[in-house]
């Protein structure tokens, strides 16, 4: 499935499928694993002709297909620093960032990377992809994990697109079944092993091999007890309408992203969260901190 830049497709709500994909299996006593799969430098290794032939295979008009081959013909880039501008080199990969047609040439690109899963699923959100699947099997499970990856490899491959080894890591989800410290590796097409790790952060939100969001909340806590910190460190400037305005565009925004799906988590680490969002409160109001 793909999520990225398409109308009504977020993060959260890819974030979400998988979850409930994953949640699914758990709660059908089915191992789960998966691959969270980095590209080293996707968007700029693209290569112009395959993507016109994509383009071409969709059924794009003559007009359009050479529209689109000028588009990426003499191409140049350069680098401007305090005013000064370096020479200019040719640019003959990649699709334009920051333009309005890169991420959905990017799209078209790699759209048919799902067709190479097999038994495995797939979610696609512009460069990030996960790969997973669940039986009750755990050799199954991973045995059928390394057939689909090494097909997806091959993908990657036929696009010229490179796997970043390092940071491409795999992740066993366990709540009940028993799981052994080193489960069988997951290797790519060069010999080399992934990573498993118990926790991911994937587009934004931490994932933990338990599903309890507790790394999640953890990371919120840090991130919005720094700013309350220098909030209350220089509250005498600011006015309450500030104050106001200020817990709205620094704090809020870091709570509501991604609320609905480590609203899960046990009451005792949603509580944490309520206390810093009551400390934001109390920077507002100036209520005495044994104020309910």
């Amino acid at each position: 499935m793909k999520s990225g830049f398409r109308a009504g497709h977020g993060c959260t709500s890819a974030t979400l499928k998988v979850l409930n994909d994953i949640i699914t299996a758990i709660d059908k006593r089915q191992y789960c694993a998966d691959v969270f799969i980095d590209l080293a430098k996707a968007f700029d290794s693209v290569n112009p002709n395959i993507l016109i032939g994509r383009l071409n295979s969709l059924g794009f008009s003559n007009d359009c297909l050479a529209w689109f081959t000028n588009y990426f013909s003499d191409r140049v880039q350069c680098v401007k620093s305090e005013g000064l501008l370096s020479g200019h080199l040719a640019v003959s990969m990649g699709v334009p960032q920051g333009s309005i047609l890169g991420p959905t040439l990017f799209s078209v690109y790699i759209n048919d990377i799902a067709l190479s899963a097999g038994d495995c699923l797939i979610h696609l959100y512009a460069d990030d992809t996960i790969l997973y699947t669940s039986v009750p099997s755990l050799d199954t499970v991973l045995t059928n994990l390394q057939t689909s990856f090494n097909a997806i490899q091959l993908s990657f491959h036929g696009l010229q697109l490179l796997l970043n080894a390092s940071k491409t890591k795999c992740m066993l989800f366990n709540r009940s079944l028993p799981a052994p410290d080193r489960p069988s590796s997951i290797t790519t097409l060069d010999g080399s092993d992934l990573e498993y790790v118990d926790n991911y952060k994937y587009l934004g939100v931490w994932l933990d091999c338990k599903l309890s969001f507790q790394t999640h909340i953890k990371h919120l806590q840090s991130k919005i007890k720094s700013r309350i910190g220098f909030l209350f460190h220089n509250k005498a400037s600011f006015t309450h309408a500030a104050k106001h305005t200020l817990i709205k565009l620094t704090i809020l925004p870091i709570l509501d992203f991604g609320d609905v799906i480590y609203k899960i988590a046990s009451n005792t680490l949603l509580n944490k969260l309520d206390a810093v969002y009551h400390s934001a409160i109390r920077f507002v109001t100036k209520a005495p901190y044994t104020s309910h």
